[in-house]
């Protein structure tokens, strides 16, 4: 009976994602200066309320192409990159090519947010709230970045592709995606926590945040998709639905690595992906 359900199950309307627009309420704590960048430490004003606020650093060359990436990092295997800093040697290169970079520190870099912190009973509404908050981030990024509305692009590792999915089928401003190590449902990942007493009843009110539902109402210019071939997270089966559900014009990539997608080669053709989109 569940699998007749979620057969049925559609993406979100757009409206379920709406936020206010007009109250980033941005703070710079600090500034410094790395390689030819100027890096700002700031928070921005969380669409949650009640003070809640979401840190980030821009990164901002020195002479400006237009071309702007927001970057969403993994929930990982270690306190170093399990943040805004997985994804800072990208946009220090990225810099060097004249575009501006926005790293966040999702909610999944608070220690032990996964066992201890997220619930089942707020899962769903967390994650829609993710996503509004991405949204504010493109607001942030677009607005301080110089944005060209033609080179914003998204990066997400894990569940930061997860997210971006979602968001590729609700905010039409990024042009480009790259995807990596993500998979269809949020559902099956959540459910390696802590567990709802009718798991059933979870995943069928979790099922219309389906990122695969998202995926395919896409239309941005361009994809690239980065799978590992040793991903125990990621079934070879879930990494092809979740790849096939991407429109076109798409790259699909498999390396040989684990989840981590720790791989030069992987990194290196990301950059040069995003350098022949946004940097020119």
């Amino acid at each position: 009976m569940l699998s007749l359900i979620l057969a049925a199950v559609t993406a979100l309307a757009p409206p379920a994602f709406a936020y206010d627009a007009s109250q980033p309420d941005v703070r710079v704590a600090a500034t410094t200066v790395a390689g030819e960048a100027r890096v700002e430490d700031l928070t921005f004003a969380s669409v949650r309320g009640a003070g809640a606020r979401v840190h980030a650093n821009l990164v901002l060359p020195a002479a400006r192409t237009g071309g702007a990436v927001l970057f969403v990092h993994w929930l990982g295997d270690d306190d170093v990159t399990t943040n805004l800093n997985e994804f800072k040697g990208d946009a220090l290169v990225l810099a060097t090519k004249g575009t501006a970079s926005l790293l966040i520190d999702a909610p999944w870099q608070q220690k032990d947010w996964f066992d201890k912190i997220r619930s089942p009973q707020t899962d769903y509404a967390d994650s829609i709230d993710v996503v509004k908050n991405l949204r504010r981030a493109l607001d942030v990024l677009i607005a301080r970045g110089g944005a060209d509305p033609a080179k914003v692009a998204f990066v997400g590792h894990d569940f930061g592709a997860m997210y971006g999915a979602i968001l590729s089928g609700v905010d039409p401003r990024p042009q480009y995606y790259a995807f990596m190590a993500g998979t269809t449902t949020l559902s099956e990942w959540f459910l390696l926590g802590a567990k709802p007493a009718d798991q059933a009843a979870y995943v069928a009110q979790m099922a219309p945040l389906d990122p695969v539902l998202y995926l395919p109402l896409g239309k941005a210019r361009g994809y690239l998709v980065q799978f590992a071939s040793h991903d125990a997270y990621i079934p070879s089966a879930k990494a092809r639905a979740f790849a096939g559900a991407v429109p076109e014009p798409k790259t699909v990539t498999y390396y040989d690595v684990d989840h981590s997608m720790r791989l030069p080669a992987a990194t290196s053709d990301r950059l040069t992906w995003l350098e022949t989109r946004v940097a020119p």
